[in-house]
């Protein structure tokens, strides 16, 4: 496979056309075979007579289309964000609460932008070089430390850190720029033929381009559209978080501790200045409603039994700054696209937040799935020979290769 990502990389970088890409399968192996042709007469700027990159039309504004709309910029493609409510997208945080960047992304993100990364390696709150694990909710014991320190720093990767969702969310919309990124627009359909996708949005507009990211979240409109309108999966679990200015006295030495208990986990972890965000699952019937200022009495009934560090923590936290959220889910696709339309993050593959990997992987497979469209880009004076070409590596680089990439825990990860 680290073949196989070199040869890509090669066609991609020293600008050779790909002529050629099959996979075969037997019991035991995948062999990858790439076919290049040296094009170093070509270009990859269309006014200078070569080949013209693809224009990215991107449904939605989080964290991971964000991350794929300043890696696109960067290498030169033309590309729109379609997002329906800024301040929806910039409030979210609230909702969520901070989110966790391990060494892999924030290596990503390097790659991407230093200049980014450095903003987000400033604003965050590294974890990574502290206690972290899984704890028994009633006696508070340790079950399983982990180690994220050693790893990162003997491949020379940021430490994993922890941000405020809502400052990476505006760090990264100043990078795009709000000329990119279109507020008030939101993705309600598409329609496709063999030269390009056209988006349209919900009061009627419409934007043609040549390939089409759905990364609209686990209610995407435009996964509904490529395989059928499905109700998403009541997990079972409602989730409650909440922020509190609380210092507890082993913060020099724990950053995030996971605390388990049948059928319910409570997770908490330090923020930074002098403050400890937590969230609480446990199971519960959908769409409940707690009585007014009841949220923290309802926790305290449920997680009143276990140990002090957790008790203290809902303690110690306003009921203003408690919220809660009913946790939903999706079965697993092994698709994520078809001709010029893929998907992305929650819309490929919704994640709960006790895995704290969905914004990770996110932003791990936005920068391949651009180099991958960059190969595109490079071989489309053979496509253009051929209408079904594009399709057809629009189709199995960007959507089924990636897929199987991910699916099989092979995109490259460092922690």
């Amino acid at each position: 496979m680290s073949n196989c990502r070199y040869l890509i990389n090669s066609c991609i970088h020293q600008t050779y056309d790909i002529l050629d890409f099959r996979t075969t399968q037997s019991s035991k192996t995948r062999s990858y075979y790439v076919r290049c042709q040296n094009s170093f007469d070509q270009t990859l700027d269309g006014e200078n007579g070569g080949n013209r990159k693809l224009k990215i039309l991107i449904a939605g504004g989080g964290i991971g289309r964000l991350v794929l709309a300043l890696a696109a910029k960067h290498e030169g493609f033309e590309v729109q964000v379609f997002e329906k409510d800024l301040s929806a997208v910039r409030g979210e945080g609230q909702h969520r609460g901070p989110i966790q960047l391990v060494s892999s992304a924030l290596e990503v993100l390097e790659a991407i932008d230093e200049n980014v990364a450095k903003q987000i390696k400033e604003a965050g709150c590294v974890t990574g070089n502290r206690t972290t694990g899984y704890a028994d909710g009633l006696s508070g014991e340790w079950i399983i430390k982990f180690d994220l320190s050693s790893p990162a720093v003997s491949r020379g990767l940021p430490l994993t850190l922890v941000i405020c969702r809502m400052a990476l969310q505006d760090i990264l919309l100043n990078a795009v720029g709000l000329d990119i990124v279109r507020n008030k627009s939101k993705v309600v359909d598409f329609l496709e033929d063999p030269s390009k996708v056209t988006v349209i949005l919900e009061d009627g507009q419409q934007y043609d381009g040549e390939v089409l990211v759905g990364a609209d979240g686990i209610w995407s409109k435009v996964r509904a559209k490529l395989f059928g309108e499905r109700e998403a999966k009541y997990s079972t679990y409602t989730s409650y978080s909440g922020v509190t200015n609380f210092v507890p006295p082993y913060i020099d030495s724990v950053a995030y501790r996971i605390f388990l208990g049948l059928n319910q986990c409570f997770v908490a972890t330090d923020v930074g200045n002098g403050k400890i965000q937590w969230f609480a699952n446990h199971k519960e019937q959908p769409m409940s409603n707690d009585p007014p200022e009841g949220k923290k009495k309802r926790l305290l009934e449920k997680f009143g039994n276990w140990c002090p560090e957790v008790v203290t923590l809902i303690q110690k936290t306003p009921e203003s700054m408690i919220l809660r959220r009913d946790i939903y889910d999706r079965d697993m696709i092994y698709t994520w696209g078809a001709g010029r339309v893929t998907l992305l993050g929650d819309a490929a593959h919704p994640m709960q937040p006790n895995l704290g990997q969905g914004g990770c992987m996110a932003i791990e497979v936005c920068y391949r799935l651009i180099h991958l469209s960059l190969a595109c880009s490079i071989m489309q004076p053979a496509c253009q020979k051929n209408g079904n070409k594009l399709r057809y590596f629009s189709h199995v680089l960007i959507s089924h290769y990636l897929g199987d990439f991910v699916c099989a825990g092979l995109l490259p990860t460092y922690t």
